[in-house]
């Protein structure tokens, strides 16, 4: 049975075949995960001073420019300077009737890390904080400052031996609920002996992981006694961000499940592995993709 869900999942080929009642061998189907951007480094977007706006329009323009930048995949959160956070120090320079903003990123150790000028904007519309003019400005800012950020956060990568560019990613196998019989506690186990590859190891809990996943099983009646049992294997990063899913269906009887899943869930952890391995280094390709391009 090929059942291809969203974009959001990798679909699976199922297979009744072998000796074994194990209806979860088979065969990875295609691609089909749409992966989340890579994470950049948080970054706090306080009201700008000395920038000539008042104050209730300087909090304004801060929180246009936080919603743009999130629109870019720049986790940002418009509000005052925060220790350990990134933040987007913000000046404007007068010319004529233009006003031209400039942006310094600061790192949580006070430093500056790239700076970047913006487009010149009438200076009517900005100094009287006209919201159209201001909500304009940053909209016409936010690209340039995401590919910064991203230039910033592929530096940092780069350089930290720590880094998934420079090591094995690692992945913690977190709960599995909602499995007739001992489902919750075997699939787990199952998953844990399939799961390591030498691209990818076990993390002993969550905080030491690159990435977490989890699993739910829903169960629906079948005709002819049987039971359609799906496995929705879900996988995080490390900011809770959904990068893939692996989905498995098939049709299986009660006993195949209860009260022990035995050799099925041997068979649904294996193939659900190369699934989960698939989603892992999909996305660790598409972050060094986009570090390459930072790079330009």
């Amino acid at each position: 049975m090929f059942m291809k869900r969203t974009p959001l999942l990798i679909a699976l080929l199922l297979s009744g075949c072998g000796t074994l009642p194990q209806p979860f061998y088979g065969n990875p189907g295609p691609v089909a995960a749409k992966l989340a951007m890579p994470p950049a480094p948080v970054l706090m977007v306080p009201p700008p001073a000395g920038t000539h706006l008042a104050d209730k329009t300087a909090g304004l323009y801060a929180h246009d420019l936080a919603s743009e930048l999130a629109a870019y995949d720049v986790p940002s959160v418009a509000g005052p300077i925060q220790k350990d956070n990134w933040h987007l120090q913000i000046t404007a320079k007068s010319a004529g009737d233009m006003v031209t903003p400039v942006y310094d990123v600061i790192g949580p150790d006070g430093k500056s890390y790239g700076k970047q000028t913006g487009l010149p904007i009438p200076a009517q519309g900005w100094e009287t904080g006209d919201p159209t003019a201001l909500l304009n400005a940053a909209k016409a800012d936010a690209p340039a400052l995401s590919k910064l950020m991203t230039k910033i956060n592929a530096e940092i990568q780069q350089s930290n031996p720590q880094s998934l560019e420079n090591r094995t990613p690692r992945i913690f196998i977190g709960t599995v609920i909602g499995a007739p019989g001992d489902g919750d506690t075997s699939l787990p186990t199952d998953l844990a002996r399939s799961l390591p590859s030498p691209n990818l190891e076990l993390a002993k809990t969550a905080q030491e992981a690159d990435f977490t996943v989890t699993g739910k099983v829903k169960t629906t009646p079948a005709p002819k006694g049987q039971v359609t049992v799906e496995l929705d294997w879900v996988v995080r990063d490390r900011n809770n961000r959904i990068v893939g899913q692996v989905t498995q269906i098939h049709d299986l009887t009660p006993s195949d499940m209860s009260p022990y899943w035995g050799d099925v869930g041997t068979a649904a952890a294996q193939q659900a592995a190369g699934g989960i391995q698939s989603v892992v280094q999909n996305e660790i390709l598409k972050k060094a993709k986009k570090t390459e391009a930072a790079k330009k």
